[in-house]
């Protein structure tokens, strides 16, 4: 059975290029933190496809940064001459930065279309797969494929 729960002691064995972003929602916590959470088509495996093309297993996953802080997120649709659909990213990058008191991660999630990032800082993430996997010649899922969001959840 495929894995269906990744978390930090997975990073880096995991990959999110070209994974394309349905949704973004920013949970308020407790003492200035909270959650980021993306919808996410995760690319679980690049195949060869036929001729010089790829196919990719992709997946429906739910994607939640812990403990963030400072989010900054740009997403230009009108440079790019984009009307709007799902973003997609070129994968995660960590890095630890020394303050004054204490190390914190700062994760950046460079966007390659339309074109930006989200950065912020987090202890940590969990990613949970919510529904099976299809092969596709595509890098996301048909709308038929994915479950639906829930408002307001």
């Amino acid at each position: 059975m495929t894995q269906q729960v990744w978390t930090e002691a997975d990073f880096e064995r995991m990959s999110w290029h070209d994974n394309h972003v349905h949704g973004i929602r920013l949970v308020q916590g407790e003492n200035g933190e909270g959650e980021l959470v993306l919808d996410i088509d995760h690319i679980l495996e690049w195949q060869n496809g036929e001729g010089t093309g790829f196919a990719f297993r992709v997946q429906q996953a739910t994607l939640i940064f812990h403990g963030v802080m400072f989010p900054r997120i740009a997403i230009d649709y009108a440079s790019a001459s984009a009307a709007f659909g799902p973003f997609m990213i070129d994968g995660i990058e960590r890095r630890v930065e020394q303050r004054e008191r204490y190390e914190q991660q700062i994760w950046r999630l460079p966007i390659t279309w339309p074109g930006g990032h989200i950065e912020f800082e987090a202890r940590s993430f969990t990613q949970r797969a919510d529904g099976p996997s299809y092969v596709s010649s595509s890098q996301l899922l048909k709308p038929e494929q994915r479950r639906p969001i829930a408002s307001g959840a």
